[in-house]
């Protein structure tokens, strides 16, 4: 015992009990999240509530005060804020915005080469390239997409990776793009416009849980079984994916954990004063369910 004793106190080791009570707090922290889209977005898509959600949890965990700000919503007379989180693809509004409070930024669903911010997000490009990899496997040989657009005429990351991969592996055409909004009304008329073609891809890749539902009506409607006739694979894994008929074969994204790693990162970069960006992708990983063989 009084050997251990010795080479503790060399270490300075501290009891579990002796650590807790020297644990400083995180000190007053205020932080602004400024969202690119309007909240409505977050009643046709969970994945963004969950995100709001991540940011929520940690900041009440942390003791730390938080604004939340919409698009087209004035922003609230503040205090001193002490970093921004900047929630989808960044406008130069919402950038400026930003800038005029503090340099400690970070993005959060969105990153961009050569950035000065930090910025957590995931790797929609891998993803896409897992989907048309496990078509192809399953012998697929025409494979669709049927996506949203966060601005007009401008695709998805997603999209342009599915259809760069796809084209090398010679299974995609740009026939077969079907591009709308991100909401279940518009996966469902996509949808309905695909299957009026004569011919029509049998295996298809959605962007997201919320346009599948719509697609999964507008196959029903067609009398189509899945995945029979016509297989696909959607992503994020909202809490309805298990709940569809069939349920959805989706790529499940930890979104509520993208919020709190971006308030971690800005809470981090104050208090260490970190001068280097960092870019935190955060895991997915392909859940099976019925819409695929």
């Amino acid at each position: 015992k009084h050997r251990i004793l010795e080479i503790a106190e060399k270490l300075e080791y501290k009891s579990s009990s002796a650590r807790k009570s020297q644990v400083l707090p995180v000190g007053h922290h205020h932080i602004l999240a400024l969202y690119s889209y309007q909240q409505e977005l977050e009643i046709n898509d969970p994945y963004y509530l969950a995100i709001r959600h991540g940011i929520e949890t940690q900041c009440e965990k942390l003791a730390i005060e938080l604004t939340n700000c919409y698009l087209n919503s004035t922003l609230p007379e503040l205090k001193k804020v002490t970093g921004v989180l900047i929630i989808g693809q960044p406008t130069r509004e919402l950038r400026e915005t930003a800038c005029a409070l503090t340099d400690n930024i970070c993005f959060i669903d969105f990153h961009e080469a050569g950035s000065q911010y930090d910025a957590v997000d995931i790797d929609l490009v891998r993803i896409a390239k897992e989907v048309v990899d496990f078509f192809i496997q399953q012998g697929a040989s025409r494979i669709g997409f049927i996506g949203g657009q966060d601005r007009p005429g401008k695709p998805d990351i997603r999209e342009v990776a599915f259809v760069e991969y796809g084209q090398l592996k010679g299974v995609v055409s740009p026939d077969d793009i079907w591009r709308g909004g991100f909401s279940s009304s518009s996966g469902y008329e996509l949808a309905k416009q695909m299957l009026a073609q004569e011919e029509f891809p049998r295996a298809l890749f959605v962007a997201s849980d919320s346009i599948a539902i719509g697609v999964l009506r507008a196959i029903h409607e067609r009398g189509l079984a899945i995945p029979e006739d016509i297989s696909l694979i959607s992503v994020n894994d909202i809490p309805t994916a298990r709940f569809t008929f069939p349920p959805l074969s989706t790529v499940r994204i930890h979104s509520e954990m993208m919020g709190s790693q971006g308030v971690n990162l800005l809470i981090e970069k104050a208090r260490d004063g970190r001068a280097l960006p960092l870019n935190v992708f955060v895991p997915s990983v392909l859940k099976l369910r019925g819409t695929t063989c």
